[in-house]
């Protein structure tokens, strides 16, 4: 039943976001580039009674994947307005995503 209303709550969570984005694309995006899904996953996380070490190493977790996530945004972002279609444009973000990570952990384990 608690999966039922974790997929409910983030269910119209998005569904607000995008609706909100159809009108005000940059207010939209400002919302959507709040952490709202990593606070609700730490909220999901301590409301099934993680400890507070697990969720300490999930926020870390987040934290070690936010350059990454900023950088397929980019990548997103200059693609469209460079005319690329929308899928090329994710997929390149993704890639981009994904390298940016494996270059990020080969960096910082030697450090």
């Amino acid at each position: 039943m608690f999966a039922l209303v974790k997929v409910i709550v983030s269910a119209v969570l998005i569904s607000v976001i995008t609706e909100v984005a159809k009108i005000y694309p940059k207010f939209g995006g400002i919302i959507a580039a709040l952490p709202l899904v990593s606070l609700l996953s730490l909220c999901w996380l301590y409301v099934q009674g993680e400890e507070t070490q697990h969720l300490s190493k999930f926020v870390f977790g987040v934290l070690w994947g936010f350059p990454a996530t900023a950088f397929l945004l980019l990548v997103t972002a200059l693609c469209l307005k460079a005319s690329f279609s929308f899928i090329l444009s994710i997929v390149l973000g993704i890639g981009g995503w994904g390298i940016f990570l494996l270059m990020q952990n080969i960096i910082l384990k030697n450090v």
